[in-house]
């Protein structure tokens, strides 16, 4: 019987969380290189951090409603860990603006507080940390 907690990412705060993601990908990262799907390293990550014991799911879909909750779309997230921090995987060439407010529209619609996301796809690893506060979370618009 082991004396480690059941879901170490627990104990940890949200930054130092994020420190192990970063940490995780960037070990993934120098064993595979890039080149692969982003499905490729979407398994290799939550592999990982399922072995280091952290709670991590991925393809969890969500729903993006308008204000008056009816359903406007959905969307699969690639991973969640530890029910609090959302990842969006890229293995692209270079990440662009569109893929920024893809994160960001992600996180307002799961109602996610960080996130990080990831770039597999250059020969450096790529990775943006991503916090919305309140000030995003308007459910009135903001006017002049």
């Amino acid at each position: 019987m082991s004396n480690q907690p059941e879901n170490p990412g627990s104990d940890l705060t949200i930054f130092q969380l994020c420190d192990v993601v970063r940490e995780t990908s960037f070990a993934l990262h120098r064993y595979l290189r890039h080149g692969h799907s982003e499905r490729v390293y979407q398994n290799g990550l939550l592999h990982r951090l399922r072995k280091q014991g952290f709670r991590a799911e991925s393809e969890i879909p969500l729903q993006v409603r308008d204000e008056d909750g009816t359903v406007l779309g959905d969307f699969q997230s690639d991973l969640f860990v530890d029910g609090r921090l959302l990842i969006e995987l890229k293995a692209i060439k270079q990440l662009t603006d569109e893929h920024v407010a893809q994160i960001l529209g992600y996180m307002r619609a799961a109602g996610c507080e960080h996130a990080l996301l990831i770039n597999f796809g250059s020969a450096r690893l790529e990775i943006r940390k991503y916090i919305l506060n309140d000030a995003f979370r308007a459910t009135t618009p903001v006017r002049d």
